[in-house]
């Protein structure tokens, strides 16, 4: 009877299961997580893991694409294809912390994730999204010393000065992820296990910690949180100088190359910011489930598969750089095909 009633609530992607814990040498502790599901049926779940296999393939084609072709197009070896090098990298690390897991669950109808597992994907995915996000702000300064001080391009944004930056925004999610990771999994944690998201975030897991010692780490997000808002408004200060610089471009071929380089990256930071905002900055009254779910969804899975689409959309030069490469990749296929038929 209890079998049939702990079954009853499990699938429930509403409910919040009670803990299952394991007795060890020390106490009770936790050593699983149970992630919320998308659907409650089998058909649903199968509908879930197809779709998110489809996004998690585009998301690997389109960033592999961009990354390959950065890397081998000697054309776009420069300050701001760097960057987005570092970006699309960026991109399939994020979505491959959490979706992988998501549709493992999904396929094999489960919602567990181990404890070290959960700390793993909170720590990359950390790690990753705020590397992220300090590299979006390195690109805006990019793109407003490119627009607005193009003479001292060369000097303010060389080889070394863009490596020494885009270590800085991976060290900086490094000791970010490192640090939150640390202190969420030193609370104690008696609230249960089950993780109000599809993936192990830190604000999920916090509602599991069973002391006052939270508040630490809740003091550390708000820290991170004003850094954050810093680095918005540096953001929202460098696009306001650049679009005031376009405007006084007297050709419109200026106009047009300068927007086609700012557009990209505008509509990128502002996907970025507004799914991030909706999913943690949302009222209290409007917070539910489903609503957390879609949210989570909008900025940890969208942006990652969005991003190629967007930088290759309105860049020509690196539409001929893809264009050249998949051309060279089909006469190299045809050349080995005819060289195989000729010797058979």
């Amino acid at each position: 009877m209890l079998r049939a009633h702990c079954g009853r609530n499990l699938h429930s992607p509403l409910h919040v299961p009670y803990a299952r814990k394991k007795l060890m040498s020390n106490g009770s502790s936790i050593t699983e997580f149970l992630l919320l599901p998308f659907a409650d049926t089998r058909q649903l779940q199968l509908l879930h893991f197809w779709l998110f296999l489809g996004i998690y393939l585009a998301a690997l084609l389109g960033n592999s694409l961009i990354i390959t072709a950065v890397a081998c197009d000697h054309h776009l070896h420069t300050p701001m294809y760097f960057l987005l090098l570092n970006l699309s990298f960026l991109d399939l690390g994020s979505i491959s912390s959490t979706v992988p897991q998501s549709m493992a669950n999904s396929l094999w109808d489960t919602k567990a994730i181990s404890y070290w597992g959960c700390a793993a994907q909170v720590f990359f995915f950390a790690f990753l999204v705020v590397a992220e996000y300090s590299l979006l702000t390195i690109m805006a300064y990019d793109r407003y010393v490119a627009i607005c001080q193009p003479l001292h391009y060369g000097t303010l944004l060389g080889s070394r000065a863009c490596v020494h930056m885009a270590a800085a925004a991976w060290g900086s999610g490094f000791l970010y992820a490192l640090l939150h990771t640390a202190n969420t999994f030193s609370l104690p944690l008696c609230q249960g296990n089950a993780v109000g998201q599809f993936f192990c975030e830190i604000p999920q897991i916090l509602k599991l910690s069973c002391s006052r010692s939270y508040l630490r780490e809740v003091g550390l997000l708000g820290l991170s949180a004003c850094l954050a808002f810093g680095c918005f408004v540096f953001i929202v200060f460098s696009y306001v100088q650049i679009f005031r610089a376009v405007l006084r471009i007297p050709s419109e071929q200026g106009r047009h190359k300068a927007f086609s380089m700012c557009l990209p990256h505008l509509a990128m930071v502002s996907l970025f910011i507004s799914t991030g905002m909706l999913a943690y900055l949302k009222p209290p009254s409007l917070s539910s489930p489903v609503l957390d779910l879609v949210a989570a969804v909008l900025y940890s899975v969208v942006p990652p598969a969005v991003n190629p689409l967007l930088y290759s959309m309105r860049n020509q030069e690196l539409k001929d750089a893809l264009r050249k490469m998949m051309s060279g990749c089909f006469s190299e296929a045809i050349n080995c095909l005819f060289f195989s038929t000729e010797h058979s």
